[in-house]
């Protein structure tokens, strides 16, 4: 019992190292990138601007694999990436619950094209504008064009990254979710491609500090479901408003009360639209 407790310990603790050595890694690359890698593609592609973004986006994803091994590697967490095939594909919005720190690492690590809404002020800061503007990021400071911004980029052919929640989940509180992504689905006439992220045991969660590790590895599961045809969900005779509340709530059902094996319907119509995902056990 004592040499067990003792193994539980030292396990412990290094994972507690291991998860402050991956962030600080990460740190490091961050401004690697920005001092190096950055300032060398936009001079590379000064007069390109489209394959500048194609380099800067290719990169982060190259980057945020690595990042993910690496966790892997030093025994922080593992993880299952269930329908991975289906996220390589143009002009995608993807849509996804936000458990941890690191959702958006594990989507974008599979996206060679990702677009994601980033803050208004990365673009301002010495050590993130740089990565930003290559990547040509949509600034959430776009006001009434932000909507806009977000069907052009997935028109465009961009796979758009959003957490309709728009932070990190709470377990202490009941999910809310913003109306954002439904007004791009309806307004932009996109199909929604939605993803499923469970952590077992919860980690890096909102309000949990990174040093406060879990008493094992931590394991994600990031499921791609089926592609949800946007004109399933609308109903007829509505405007936009009204149907873009009734795509929030079902993402909200399919999210939140479905599970991983949910349903998303189509509001008051009370029709709903079954989305398959294939299983798999846990690495």
């Amino acid at each position: 019992m004592a040499l067990e407790a003792l193994r539980s310990g030292v396990d412990r603790g290094w994972r507690i190292v291991a998860t402050g050595l991956s962030f600080t890694v990460f740190g490091v690359g961050g401004l690697l990138l920005w001092a190096v890698v950055f300032p060398w593609v936009r001079w590379r592609f000064r007069h390109e601007p489209e394959r500048r973004r194609a380099a800067a986006r290719r990169i982060i994803q190259r980057s945020f694999a690595g990042f993910i091994e690496w966790m892997r590697i030093l025994g922080v967490m593992t993880y299952t990436f269930v329908g991975a095939e289906k996220l390589p594909r143009p002009g995608l919005l993807v849509l996804a619950n936000h458990p941890t720190l690191i959702d958006v690492v594990f989507l974008i690590s599979r996206l060679p094209n990702a677009d994601c809404v980033v803050r208004s002020g990365l673009f301002a800061n010495p050590f993130t504008r740089g990565p930003v503007r290559a990547t040509d990021y949509i600034s959430n400071g776009g006001g009434p064009e932000l909507v806009d911004d977000c069907i052009r980029s997935v028109h465009g052919g961009s796979a758009l990254v959003i957490f309709p929640e728009g932070t990190r989940t709470r377990p202490d509180r009941p999910s809310e979710l913003q109306r954002g992504a439904a007004n791009i689905a309806v307004r932009g006439g996109i199909d929604i491609t939605p993803v499923s992220i469970h952590c077992d045991p919860p980690t890096l969660g909102k309000g949990l500090p990174w040093y406060r590790v879990p008493t094992r590895r931590f394991h994600v599961t990031i499921r791609v479901h089926d592609d949800i045809p946007i004109t399933s969900l609308l109903a007829p005779g509505r405007g936009e408003a009204a149907q873009a509340r009734i795509v929030t709530d079902g993402l909200r059902r399919f999210f939140f009360e479905g599970g991983l094996d949910g349903r998303i319907g189509q509001g008051d119509q009370g029709l709903d639209h079954r989305i398959a995902g294939s299983g798999g056990p846990p690495g």
